[in-house]
């Protein structure tokens, strides 16, 4: 049966009565609600491994108390590793009496959803003891699983949801190598189901799905003057893929495939101090040393088999410890000397060096257009990335305790490892 065609006004309510429908529909989508959590932080130093985020990533406008609150804080054992932040947690490590212990806490108030531990107490030798015997490599977390790096070179992997231990390596068992003496540092990274890792006296690729050996290279002694301190990246050079590591004394890239090694640079520095993770922009690496400088190299010819790096320029400056922030063609670093600096890409030269002093650590990060920086006496800067001169925006004393640990940007939240504690904040 066909209705009837309905009249006038019986047309002109049933239209009114839907605008009104939709008005109130939306009405209720626009109404003010807290920020569903998005993004994540899954790695050291970020999404990328660079200190980049999108542009379109939030960001705070301002800093101060009034606009960057603290939300939660839980205190912790000792620890240098860096918050690793997944949609609905927040996890972190510690190093407490005989254990090493990772934590879950809920990101939105900071309660704690799961812990894990194991024994993992070692002493680092004397003249470093200043700097503590605690756990220092980042997780990483891969979506469901997080994957931890205790200081005797033992991996662990664990249920992000439930903190199940589904495997570990104990890599001085493996292979039969000396204890790192300065315990395991590199941060893990982790590529399909293939994770790689500065440990067991070399670079080696595991399956992250069973903790299986694939390959290692790399190998070096070990104990004092081996077992590297940086962390690797895999990135695409001249259209292939490289895994880019430094290790105590080189700059060095392997195929992920074969662990065959592509090209080796020895890095200057005192003592095998290379510390930074290398970061590549294009077929160019840049890096920098502890009595050393700072150097880009380029990575010529397309043949895998007859791959060349050439030095493209070097700078004086050392970086040291604290990752750069790389943005167009100028490179922001803090330096051993506590200074920043800016340096350009292209030709090496420094276009400034910051008067004020800083701690002897700042992790960055940036979205492209600023760089929030926390510095190791628990300041958070908010810096103008500007070539022609230092701008700092805004600062403000956050933590009374020192903040070694990289920080974490996620969503409208801020995570910050103070030395002994966990720390929330949001704008």
């Amino acid at each position: 049966m066909v209705g009837k065609p309905l009249s006038l006004p019986q047309a002109m309510i049933q239209k009114t009565l839907l605008l009104c429908s939709l008005l109130f529909s939306w009405t209720l989508l626009s109404q003010p609600k807290e920020i569903e959590t998005t993004s994540s932080w899954p790695q050291w130093r970020g999404p990328s491994r660079n200190g980049i985020i999108s542009s379109e990533s939030l960001w705070p406008a301002k800093i101060d108390q009034d606009s960057l609150k603290e939300k939660w804080r839980v205190k912790l054992g000792k620890g240098y590793s860096g918050p690793v932040v997944s949609n609905k947690m927040v996890f972190t490590t510690e190093s407490l009496d005989e254990e090493e212990i990772t934590h879950a806490y809920n990101r939105k108030d900071g309660k704690l959803v799961w812990s894990t531990k194991w024994k993992g107490k070692m002493k680092v030798p004397f003249f470093a003891a200043k700097n503590g015997s605690w756990i220092r490599s980042t997780p990483t977390f891969d979506g469901k699983n997080l994957f931890v790096c205790g200081m005797r070179d033992v991996l662990h992997s664990l249920n992000a949801d439930t903190g199940e231990i589904n495997w570990k390596v104990d890599f001085v068992e493996r292979y039969d190598t000396p204890l790192p003496a300065f315990g395991m540092v590199c941060s893990p990274l982790i590529n399909g189901d293939d994770l790689y890792v500065q440990a067991g006296s070399g670079f080696v690729k595991l399956d992250k799905r069973n903790g299986k050996s694939i390959w290692r290279s790399l190998q070096d002694k070990g104990g004092m003057f081996g077992s590297a301190f940086s962390s690797p990246v895999i990135e695409e050079i001249n259209g292939k893929p490289q895994v880019v590591v430094q290790t105590r004394t080189d700059l060095a890239a392997v195929n992920p495939k074969n662990g065959k090694e592509l090209w080796k640079q020895p890095i200057k520095a005192f003592r095998g101090m290379n510390i930074l993770t290398p970061t590549v922009i294009g077929n160019s690496i840049f890096t920098s040393s502890y009595g050393g400088k700072s150097l880009l190299f380029n990575v010529q010819n397309e043949k895998e088999s007859d791959q060349t790096l050439m030095q493209t320029w070097e700078n004086r400056q050392e970086g040291y410890m604290s990752g750069p922030i790389i943005l167009g063609d100028f490179c922001y670093i803090h330096l051993r000397k506590q200074r920043i600096t800016c340096l350009d890409m292209k030709t090496g030269e420094t276009q400034w060096i910051s008067s004020e002093s800083f701690g002897k650590y700042m992790s960055m990060v940036s979205n492209g257009k600023e760089i929030l920086a926390l510095d190791e006496d628990g300041t958070l800067y908010l810096i103008n990335p500007n070539p022609e001169k230092f701008v700092i925006k805004e600062s403000r004393k956050i933590s009374e305790s020192p903040t070694w640990a990289h920080l974490a940007i996620s969503d409208n939240q801020i995570f910050v490892r103070e030395l002994d504690a966990l720390v929330c904040y949001t704008w």
